[in-house]
């Protein structure tokens, strides 16, 4: 491709709304254009990027033997409501209507639609197993886009659905995609962690998720620098504390703590450690009759370590809580504490309340908590002796670095990531529902047993930027790149020997199938090179009249701080040999 018969549209500074590195550095490349909030254009640069992660994740997806087909981004709702998803989506489901009042929604996600065509074609267990994926464009309604395509509502993903006979042969497809992601990644030439993960809304028992690893990363991955393991914040687990609980060694009392409502405060009040204090929680949950009117609200206290943070997902797996809780009004915990948030806690409830304990506070000893009244707290609080046992002990809490790992093989240590990938085992959650059944070898009806594989097509590439950039601009991995090579010739336009040479080079570099771009626009050298800096192809050759005299060109990589010189003579053989890791 040449230069001024492509579309090469720089911008020296981003718009006012462009937060994160990504999402400036796109539209200062000239890459994508905003349309709307969270929906953007994606003009011929950043396509180029979009269509070889595409063409990766194509050949990985065929090579592990899915199938490709589309399916609509319109869809009926009659299929949303089958699996229940329709009123239980939640406002991110973006639901529309037809001409003739029918109710549609524009796909976030096809697991209705891949259940009802598998439900119509798939008759026999010799059938099985089956994937089929598609590359396709979905929406999902968020509340806050930002960040560019990180977090837009308009966009393009990959999506793949397996169906087996049973669960152990669900789990061996898992294990096919799971490795298929792996080559995926690998060949994107990004730095990357596959970590355990919650399902969340997709549903299913046992799923991972793909981050590249980035400063500016959302998500907070948990590993163990001496083992495998890894997982997402949600996932990992925090081990029960070694040993018993300790006897009390201190009396109870009430403490003086005015103005200080927090564990901070009132640890740095009374010097003691902030472990030594314990943070309340209060959650509520609701019991409705079949018109949908609330009959009971039960209030729930979460007892946690001052210095540890609730974690929402493993609170809503706690029995009682697990259909659904939200944060308990003002109004109630005044009803059941008699007091204001910032100084409650288990002790003198004017009502009770259900108790959970997270586990590390189920074996502490000598404990500070809220006294239920205002500038006040209680020291030398035990279990046992000053309160009875908490109604359940459960890992409510996240993870910090320095805990044990769950695999016993060393501590634990945290770094931030980007999810661009997540696969799944659904077990019959879609297909039960939608009555996707096979008939085995007995002739008996079995529901199919489904996974799902999700990589985001069009987030990956912001995500490589997040990890791939300095302060000139990106810095693309070959394989992504938009192009792989540009050649700058320096008055091109002036001298016939550098227009000779930049087109035979260009030619050679085409022959031998790489994907070189000719710069012959005519530009000054700074503005030349600042467009391609800036834009991020990762190798560049210069040629001048000076240097081919000399018989050198000049070859640099994008992440190289200064050019090297190279003979003029045999600069393609250079070039490939350096793509091929030579």
């Amino acid at each position: 491709m040449k230069a001024s018969r492509f579309f090469v549209s720089t911008l020296k500074e981003a718009p006012a709304d462009a937060e994160v590195a990504s999402h400036r550095l796109m539209l200062r490349a000239g890459m994508i254009k905003k349309v709307g909030t969270g929906i953007y254009s994606y003009m011929p640069m950043g396509l180029r990027v979009i269509r070889k992660v595409e063409a990766i994740v194509r050949e990985e997806m065929n090579r592990a033997g899915a199938v490709e087909l589309t399916m609509p981004v319109v869809q009926p709702a009659e299929l949303w409501t089958e699996s229940g998803r329709f009123q239980a989506y939640g406002p991110e489901l973006l639901r529309i209507k037809d001409r003739h009042d029918r109710d549609f929604v524009i796909q976030p996600t096809s697991e209705e639609v891949v259940t009802d065509i598998a439900r119509q074609e798939i008759r026999s267990y010799k059938q099985l197993p089956r994937n089929f994926y598609q590359i396709q464009t979905k929406f999902r309604d968020e509340r806050r886009p930002r960040f560019g395509l990180m977090r837009g509502r308009e966009f393009i993903m990959k999506d793949a659905y397996s169906f087996d006979r049973d669960l152990d042969a669900a789990k061996l497809s898992y294990q096919v995609m799971s490795d298929a992601y792996r080559r995926a990644f690998d060949r994107f030439g990004l730095r990357y962690r596959a970590v355990a993960a919650d399902s969340g809304a997709i549903g299913g028992d046992t799923s991972q998720e793909f981050q590249v690893i980035a400063a500016t990363g959302e998500d907070a991955i948990v590993y163990c620098p001496d083992s495998d393991y890894a997982a997402n914040m949600e996932k990992a687990e925090a081990l029960p504390p070694a040993g018993p609980r300790p006897g009390p060694s201190n009396p109870m009392a009430k403490t003086p703590t005015p103005g200080k409502s927090t564990c901070a405060d009132v640890a740095e009040l009374l010097g003691v450690p902030l472990a030594t204090t314990v943070k309340s929680l209060v959650l509520a949950t609701e019991e409705t009759d079949k018109a949908g009117e609330v009959v009971k609200v039960q209030v729930w206290l979460l007892l946690l370590r001052g210095d540890h943070d609730m974690n929402e997902i493993k609170v809503s797996k706690v029995p009682g809580l697990d259909k659904g809780f939200r944060f308990a009004s003002v109004g109630e915990i005044e009803e059941h504490f008699g007091c204001r948030p910032g100084y409650l806690g288990p002790l003198d409830l004017k009502k009770p309340v259900k108790l959970v304990a997270d586990r590390e506070v189920a074996v502490l000893a000598d404990w500070i908590c809220g006294a239920n009244e205002v500038d006040f707290h209680m020291t030398g609080v035990n279990w046992g002796r000053d309160l009875p046992e908490p109604d359940q002990v459960a890992d409510i809490r996240n993870v910090v670095a320095g805990d044990p790992s769950p695999d016993g093989r060393g501590l634990l240590a945290i770094e931030r990531g980007i999810e661009v990938g997540h696969v799944f085992v659904l077990g019959t959650k879609y297909s039960r529902p939608m009555n996707a059944t096979f008939l085995d070898e007995a002739g008996k009806p079995q529901f199919l047993e489904m996974g799902c594989y999700g990589i985001g097509i069009t987030r990956l590439p912001a995500a490589a930027i997040e990890q791939n950039h300095d302060e000139r601009g990106i810095i693309w991995p070959d394989a992504i790149a938009p192009f792989t090579v540009v050649v700058c010739p320096i008055g091109m336009d002036r001298s016939a020997e550098v227009k000779a040479a930049a087109e035979a080079l260009y030619e050679q570099l085409l022959a031998a199938g790489v994907d070189v771009l000719l710069d012959d626009r005519g530009e000054r050298p700074g503005a030349m090179f600042a467009d391609w800096e800036l834009i991020g192809v990762p190798h560049r050759i210069v040629i001048s009249d000076r240097g081919l005299k000399e018989g050198q060109l000049e070859y640099q990589h994008r992440r190289d701080s200064a050019p090297t010189k190279v003979p003029a003579v045999g600069v393609a053989e250079f070039i490939t040999g350096r793509l091929a890791g030579a």
